[in-house]
């Protein structure tokens, strides 16, 4: 498939001039339209609106021309919803979607908040987002399937019908994945990071791109965008590594990978959440780098974003003191609009983090979405209150504290996402966990095994004993099957010793028995190690473990560099 066309930059001029038109058709629908107020849009000398028909942006300006208020707020909400099916649910799911909107199923919260979206949730193993994920509804790729086609026969039935219904999800591959089971398993950014191929990493996204369309999800929150400059846990090995060049050509491999499927992706989190080791699913981190550090190391993957095409931005609820001192990004103009559209030249959809989340939760549902529309977000993600955050900005709307100039904007930029993703043939179901995308997979992770320690490349002596911390006993056996095809005999106990340490693990979890000892997630507990032979894949993958098994049977030369700095090690130790 070719790539998605028409980058956010280009669109940015017919929209806001569209936009501006289309405030007093709507006006009739509510109260006397607000004086339009100029937003952080490149200007043209002379700017001919394009047919309704031509393309996405003029298919949406005409489209936000004919909503009623009630519609255009619903297009702005993206939450969450409680059940595996859109229409069928259990009475546990039921009452959740009663507490969080007063109706009992995803297609019934559809229908009366006019939603522009959904967010699919889920848990994953070692997951540091597990704070703001209150249930999960997906389970495999056929109830997904049905899930989403569910979802959008609800949105169908809208006055916005026409344009595309967004199903998002936060697939990130490594520990942030919602769909785990059945599909292709990429691994984490951090390996990508270590293998440093921009090539692989596309083509790995695009498989993954593909399967995420094929399953109907058409908006993908990721690539990761932040720049590890601290050891940040929450972050850690979601992100493509500590050098902001290398990042950026890795941010935009995803998201030419991502769209070239079909699938939205959401670069994140802007301004760049890996500047803070503090995690915002509790706090609101403080960003206290100086602004020339922003520029240098924060926003180049950001930028990369941008000029590869993403089409969405997700805003961080981080507290940025160069820019706009004790204001969250979420809700700093200065930020959003200032920076990220007028400096960086950003005029795709800006997504806010999850509203659910405690920064966000200091305001009421509804003041808190006003706010960040304010701000310049087009999209509210996960609010903890849906019928609270629509009634708040039905009620902003017609008393004129949020412009309808405001509101017509982010809808008409929501809805061009939207017809850029139309008309796009579906995948099949059977491209999921295929051999050609496995091979993609297969190919990233070998890439970015990393040796820190020993003689490079030399095959594990004897029969070997693979040992891991607590709780991994999947990924154990995961690398046992995979040493045994390789050649090499496993034996439960006696041989040479294997361990594996992975996310959260600290140097509690090493072995001082072991003769190599490899990192499956960030590498800095290697700093602690003594086994004699260092190695790191950054992720537990069956990809990982199968590119770590081809190194360990001496099959395979590592040659991965570590995409963060390590205290007393190399970023290889594999020269020459």
């Amino acid at each position: 498939m070719g790539r998605v066309p028409i980058s956010p930059r280009r669109t940015g001029v017919a929209v806001a001039a569209l936009t501006a038109l289309l405030t007093s058709a709507c006006a009739g629908q509510g109260q006397a339209p607000a004086p339009v107020r100029p937003e952080a849009t490149p200007t043209a000398t002379t700017t001919v609106a394009p047919s309704a028909t031509d393309d996405p942006a003029g298919r949406a300006a005409a489209l936000a021309g004919t909503l009623a208020d009630e519609d255009l707020v619903g297009q702005v909400l993206m939450p969450y919803a409680y059940g595996s099916s859109a229409t069928t649910v259990t009475p546990g799911s039921a009452a959740g979607n009663q507490a969080l909107a007063g109706v009992d199923t995803p297609a019934e919260m559809i229908a009366k908040y006019r939603l522009g979206g959904l967010i699919l949730v889920g848990f994953s193993a070692d997951d540091p987002t597990s704070g703001n994920q209150s249930t999960t509804n997906v389970d495999n790729p056929a109830q997904v399937q049905k899930l989403t086609a569910g979802l959008r026969a609800a949105a169908g039935k809208l006055a916005a019908g026409p344009a595309p219904f967004l199903v998002g999800t936060d697939q990130e591959y490594g520990v942030v994945t919602r769909i785990t089971d059945g599909v292709t398993t990429l691994p984490s950014a951090l390996a990508a990071g270590a293998a440093d191929d921009p090539a692989r990493t596309e083509a790995a996204w695009k498989a993954a791109g593909t399967e995420l369309a094929a399953m109907g999800v058409n908006l993908d929150f990721a690539p990761v965008a932040d720049v590890l400059a601290t050891r940040s846990t929450v972050i850690g090995s979601r992100s493509f590594g500590a050098d902001p060049k290398r990042a950026a050509a890795q941010v935009a491999g995803a998201v030419q990978g991502l769209q070239s499927a079909g699938v939205a992706a959401s670069v994140k989190h802007f301004p760049g959440h890996g500047l803070s080791a503090a995690d915002s699913h509790q706090e609101v981190p403080v960003v206290g780098q100086p602004r020339a550090e922003l520029d240098a190391t924060a926003f180049p993957p950001f930028r990369a974003g941008i000029d590869a095409g993403a089409m969405a931005v997700m805003s961080a609820h981080l507290d940025v003191t160069a820019v706009d001192p004790g204001t969250p990004a979420t809700f700093s103009r200065k930020l959003l609009t200032d920076v990220l559209r007028g400096e960086l030249g950003f005029q795709g959809v800006v997504i806010t983090d999850g509203m659910n989340m405690p920064p966000a939760k200091r305001y009421p549902p509804g003041e808190a979405a006003v706010k960040a529309l304010l701000a310049g977000n087009d999209l509210i993600l996960m609010t903890p209150n849906v019928g609270q955050a629509y009634d708040g900005l039905l009620a902003a709307l017609r008393d004129g504290t949020l412009p309808r100039d405001r509101l017509v904007a982010s809808v008409t930029r929501v809805l061009t996402m939207k017809f850029r993703l139309a008309d796009r043939p579906t995948p099949a179901m059977s491209t999921l966990d295929s051999a050609p995308h496995r091979a993609a997979a297969a190919a990233l992770a070998a890439a970015a095994v990393t040796q820190l320690r020993g003689k490079c490349g030399v095959a594990v002596s004897g029969p070997v004993t693979v040992t891991t911390s607590d709780g991994r006993d999947k990924t154990r056996a995961a690398l046992t099957a995979a040493l045994t095809a390789a050649g090499v005999r496993v034996v439960p106990k006696g041989g040479t010793r294997v361990h594996l340490v992975g996310y959260g693990d600290g140097p509690k979890d090493l072995a001082a028995d072991a003769a190599v000892t490899v990192a499956m997630d960030t590498p800095y507990v290697l700093e602690k190690a003594t086994s004699p032979t260092l190695l790191a894949t950054y992720s537990s993958s069956r990809a990982s473990m199968t590119a770590l098994a081809g190194v360990l049977a001496g099959k395979a030369r590592p040659t991965g560099r570590s995409p963060v700095p390590l205290t007393g090690l190399p970023a290889t130790s594999c020269t020459g």
